[in-house]
């Protein structure tokens, strides 16, 4: 809803125990419902003897600041979203229930005092050959204090395996100590700290004399030139002084590998917040993080409105990746609030990636930002070279041409891996028959299902639908069906029969539901017991995999023709990073791209020039055509039962003067029905935010006064990274 509510305090509760961000319980309708306090004024324009009382003030250690209260605020205007779902999306789900919270001290685990060094050891060897988890999980331990359950499941292990080594005395359960954190001389480990390079060496240092005021840093390095390494030496230098470091990470994929490099380099509190763990563990993490106990805090999207007691300074690692954009709800971008946040804060705030989007880009050669470069991979590693394979003069099986083929039977025979990168989960992206080509279709959104065949599912990838194989047509009942192009499903199956002597893992949404799946499957990778991997883009992020050489793409040209003007930014960003995962040791890399379009202009940009080349053309060709970083646009978006009900909806609505600013729609979205919805969409621009913001206003007045408000879903985004919808 957007307004706020006025209540009054009963006499049974002092007035002057309330302040701004206080918890309260009220009265709603029939329902109790959790408020937060976002003023305190001594007289109301309501009549007072129809305000009803507050019931009850939540205890304080719940209640967020003013500071938080006035930033999310903030959030609220800039995104033209509701400041109730704003305050809820930074609040852990136990405080927005009415229910007491327990926020005594979490359970946490260490080796056993009474087994020292070498005792331990000795332990651990007389473990089974059959409990190799129990041993790593032993071996991961030792060298850490008071590790939670959350940072032990993201290290892919189970409770069995630490029950197991709790009855075998190997392990104790204690409680995590209530302190707040306080730097000293043991806090860093300095064995193995690597030499920084003369680039990195100069980043630092330009980081480090910025670190009492706002500044945003964008650390643009090419894959592999050791962007974590100058994240960890300016950590370094910022909990010696005793603040908070808060690093958001794109995508929950990248959490355990990241937590690992820290917790090797610090000994202090590191806790985690992401969409995995439970509520509990999210309130843990949430009052821990407020009370300063926590010195590092890794998260994901969501953690930008961590409640922080001693900030010190925001990471934003792979800040151009669209995972750090909300698509629902509350549509923020944490790298955009990330930014306003460290300026609120008055601290520094650093962006790193190879890639950066063309809106970081501008603001650093602007100077906005302050713009470092990496330039050289660390160690003796080199760039991998590309090449692009053109389909049409090669023979195809499985989807991989003869001379990808080739090229990965060399790389395995040297023992090296291979990555072989598929953007297309499922066995098949569809199914159809060989009698009449009918198609097996989802009705509720007219796009077929996608085959998967090891759940013996078909799939609706968009609104999530299900139905069993069917074994005959749809159409003509014709037994012959068959499954239409391929899958990582599929491509994993293929590469077993093609190379049976090598193993082959898959990586996607689907191998790694189940908690801790992901965190074990890289770590068998790392370790070598797979030799060939497959995967979507969870495996194109940030990944360091030291023995695969090579890394072919299979299917990139849908992003050549896509009507969304980001569409060839993201695909290059996509490339450039798949691409970084090959030779990161000393060996060297190779990439092929397998397409139908070799000569296109952007892919051979790519290939020639590198990104920072297309990236210059890229924004050359914005500037021209006044599209964002060079306009502001916000993406009104409307469905309904019926496909009259929403178009009409934002015609009515659109109808007014919108000084300096253009309007394009009601039209169609790229995919018109989903889930049995019919979608359109209005997409506004505008030269300067100012005059944006001023039209947005108006179609919002124009949705109050609509008399098809109540019968279409609508919302407005932002600053959309996504056209297609």
């Amino acid at each position: 809803m957007r307004q706020s509510f006025t209540y009054s305090i009963p006499e049974s509760l002092k007035a002057e125990d309330f302040s701004v961000g206080d918890r309260v319980l009220v009265s709603f309708g029939p329902r109790k419902l959790i408020g937060v306090v976002l003023d305190l004024v001594d007289e109301s324009e309501l009549d007072v003897e129809k305000l009803k009382p507050i019931i009850e003030l939540m205890p304080q250690e719940s209640k967020l600041s003013k500071q938080q209260i006035d930033f999310l605020s903030l959030c609220a205007r800039y995104y033209h979203h509701p400041i109730g779902d704003v305050i809820s999306q930074a609040l852990p789900v136990l405080l927005r229930q009415t229910k007491s919270v327990d926020l005594s001290p979490e359970p946490c685990w260490d080796v056993n005092p009474e087994l020292e060094g070498d005792a331990f050891k000795q332990a651990v060897s007389k473990l089974p050959k059959s409990a190799a988890k129990q041993v790593a999980l032993a071996n991961y331990v030792v060298d850490k204090k008071h590790l939670t359950w959350p940072q032990i499941r993201m290290a892919g292990f189970s409770k069995a395996q630490l029950n197991a080594l709790l009855k075998k005395d190997l392990l104790v359960e204690g409680l995590l100590p209530k302190e707040i954190f306080n730097y000293s001389d043991d806090c860093v480990n300095h064995d193995d700290k690597p030499q920084l390079s003369i680039e990195q060496s100069v980043v630092v240092s330009a980081i480090n004399n910025q670190l009492d005021q706002y500044r945003c840093h964008l650390i643009d390095g090419i894959t592999g030139s050791g962007k974590t390494e100058v994240y960890l030496q300016i950590i370094e230098q910022v909990i010696a002084q005793n603040k908070q470091v808060l690093v958001l990470v794109p995508e929950i994929g990248l959490t355990p590998q990241t937590l690992s490099r820290f917790e090797k380099r610090f000994n202090v509190p590191v806790v985690l917040q992401h969409s995995a763990l439970t509520d509990n563990d999210r309130l843990q993490t949430w009052h821990r993080t407020k009370q300063g106990e926590a010195a590092i805090i890794i998260a994901t999207r969501s953690g930008v409105f961590a409640p922080l007691l001693k900030p010190g300074i925001i990471i934003v690692d792979e800040e151009h990746d669209g995972s750090l954009k909300q698509q629902e709800g509350f549509r923020y971008h944490a790298r955009d609030i990330a930014i306003l946040r460290a300026r609120q804060l008055n601290i520094p705030i650093v962006l790193g990636t190879a890639t950066p989007s063309l809106e970081t880009l501008h603001n650093a050669q602007t100077g906005k930002y302050q713009y470092h470069q990496l330039t050289k991979r660390a160690g003796q590693s080199q760039l991998a070279k590309i090449e692009l394979i053109d389909m049409a003069r090669q023979q195809v099986e499985f989807g991989l041409s003869g001379s990808l083929k080739k090229a990965i039977e060399t790389t395995l025979a040297r023992g090296e891996q291979v990555l072989i990168f598929l953007n297309r989960r499922g066995f098949a992206p569809a199914i159809t028959c060989e009698e009449c080509r009918w198609i097996a279709d989802c009705q509720r959104c007219n796009k077929p299902y996608t085959l998967h065949q090891n759940q013996g599912l078909l799939v609706c990838h968009h609104c999530g639908s299900q139905k069993r194989i069917v074994r005959q047509c749809g159409q003509c009942g014709s037994p012959r069906i068959k499954p239409l192009g391929q899958g990582t499903e599929q491509l994993e199956q293929r590469l077993a029969d093609l190379f049976p002597d090598y193993s082959s893992v898959r990586i996607d949404r689907d191998s790694t539901r189940r908690k801790g799946e992901l965190a074990k499957l890289l770590q068998q990778v790392t370790d070598k017991e797979h030799q060939i991997l497959v995967g979507t883009q969870m495996l194109a992020k940030g990944h360091h995999f030291p023995d695969v050489t090579l890394v072919a793409v299979l299917d990139v040209d849908g992003a050549l023709f896509s009507y969304d003007f980001r569409a060839p930014e993201h695909m290059a960003q996509l490339l450039v990073q798949v691409s970084g995962r090959a030779g990161r040791e000393s060996k060297p890399g190779k990439v092929i791209i397998q397409t139908n379009f070799p000569e296109h202009p952007l892919l051979q940009d790519l290939v020639q020039n590198g990104y920072p080349h297309f990236a210059r053309y890229a924004l050359m060709e914005r500037q021209q055509a006044r599209i964002p970083p060079f306009g502001f646009q916000a993406l009104f978006r409307a469905e309904a039962n019926y496909p009259n009900m929403p178009e009409s909806f934002l015609r009515e609505v659109s109808q007014g003067d919108f000084a300096q600013c253009l309007s394009m729609g009601p039209i169609a979205a790229a995919q018109e029905k989903k889930a049995g919805k019919f979608r359109y969409h209005l997409l506004l621009q505008a030269q300067e935010r100012k005059y944006l913001h001023l039209a947005v206003r108006q179609v919002l007045a124009n949705i109050e006064q609509s008399s098809l408000q109540n019968k279409v879903r609508w919302t407005v985004d932002i600053d959309p990274q996504e056209l297609s919808w």
